[in-house]
Parts: structure tokens; sequence; C-alpha cells
């Protein structure tokens, strides 16, 4: 089962090298711009809990960026499945369901490790330095996690690449922007706060923030990331058994 994991997570981290160059500036485009139009915009005037606005921002951005980057590992498989057809040879090699789910699901993890980094750096170069402990790197790991499992499970159950991109448009846009990434949770209605501590990245983006500002965050909140990110990996695995099939 090790083996075939790492020959799937080997094979995407072999993509992922030859289009790094590329994919570097993209990731930093929309954190730039977020950080340039609300930084500046509204840091300098705002503060929250008792810190700037661009140092509120800044870990809401790591949650979006590893929430994007591990899911877009979606788009790979699709890409895979439907114009290389390399999950017909995975089908024919000696590689469980199991293996499958696990390399695919590292490698969207990776993908949101690195996207975050380029954020940290980003955040450097605007004055805003964020606690990296223990806390925040498993909160964001988890975030990962639970993007990661999604994208794979919902890869396989898409009919084209077109449906993929609906899927974006309609989920995780919508939750990048809802999921206390840019304003307090709290400044919702109440109506709406009870419908956003249903989306995974309210919980990973307060996780996220609270370890930024050296504290510790709600261990409600890491477990229930925890157990979404185990269901989406239970479900993906069946998912690849049915496309399988």
């Amino acid at each position: 089962m090790i083996q075939g994991a790492f020959a799937v997570y080997y094979r995407e981290l072999l993509i992922l090298r030859r289009r790094l160059s590329r994919l570097i500036p993209s990731w930093s485009v929309s954190p730039l711009l977020y950080l340039i139009a609300f930084g500046y915009a509204m840091g300098k005037h705002v503060t929250i809990e008792g810190h700037t606005y661009m140092e509120f921002l800044i870990p809401g951005l790591i949650a979006m960026g590893s929430m994007t980057q591990a899911f877009a590992i979606a788009s790979e498989i699709n890409i895979a499945r439907f114009y290389w057809h390399i999950f017909e040879e995975i089908q024919a090699a000696p590689i469980s369901d199991l293996s499958y789910v696990i390399g695919e699901v590292l490698a969207g993890m990776t993908r949101g490790i690195l996207a975050i980094t380029v954020i940290l750096v980003l955040g450097l170069l605007f004055g805003v330095t964020v606690s990296c402990n223990l806390w925040f790197w498993l909160a964001v790991l988890l975030n990962s996690f639970v993007f990661a499992s999604l994208a794979v499970g919902l890869a396989m159950l898409v009919k084209s690449h077109a449906d993929q991109t609906l899927i974006v448009s309609f989920v995780i846009t919508p939750m990048a922007f809802l999921g206390g990434t840019f304003f307090p949770v709290e400044n919702f209605p109440a109506w709406a706060r009870t419908a956003i501590n249903f989306l995974p990245l309210t919980h990973a983006s307060t996780s996220i923030r609270a370890a930024s500002f050296g504290k510790t965050p709600s261990l409600y909140s890491l477990g229930i990331l925890a157990v979404m990110g185990s269901l989406f990996f239970y479900v993906s695995v069946l998912c690849v058994k049915k496309a399988k099939d």
C-alpha cells in the first residue's frame, strides 16, 4: 500500500516540479492584490481584536490559499482522467483504491503548503509576521487535508472538466469569502453565523488566526476539521471504487 501511494504521490510531485516556476507567480497574484486592495486601504484605519487589519488578513489568506490549492488537485486528476487517460492505467496497475487516494491527498496537501509559503513571504514583505508554531501547522495541515480529500472524491464524481469549474464557482469561491477570511464571523447576522459555522473554512480560519496570534486554537474547531477530513477521505475511497466499476 505504501509503495502504491508513494508512486501516485511521486507522479504528482514530478508534474508539480515542472510547473512550479509558473505556479509560484500565479499563487502570488491573488494574495498580493488582496493585501494591496484591502490591507493598504483598511490596514491603517481598522483594528480587530487589538490587531491591525493587515495582521488579521494574512491568516485568512493562508486559510483560503491552503484551501484553494489543496482543492486544485481535483483539476489535475480530471486532466489525467479525461485527457491523458492516466486513471485507466492506474486501474490496471496493482495500486489499491486507498493507496491512490492517499497519494492524491498528499499531493493536494503539498500544493497547499507551498501556496501558503508564498503568502508568508508576501506577509514579510508587507511587514507582517505570524507565529508559525505547532498549532499553526496543525491547523494548516488539517485544512489542506479536508479540501484535498474533498477534491479527490468530487473529481471522481464529475463527468467533465467543465463540471469541476462549476463546483469551484458555486462551492469553493463563496466559501472563500464567507468563511471568516476577510471579515470576522461575528460581524454577520445571527442566522448567517449559524450557516457559516457549518463551513470547514470557518473553523480553519479561526484556528489558523488564533495560532498566528500565539494563542491556542479551539480544540472543537480542530476536531471538526479532523472529523470532516476523515469523512471526506473515506468517501473519496468509495468514489474511486465506484469510478473504477
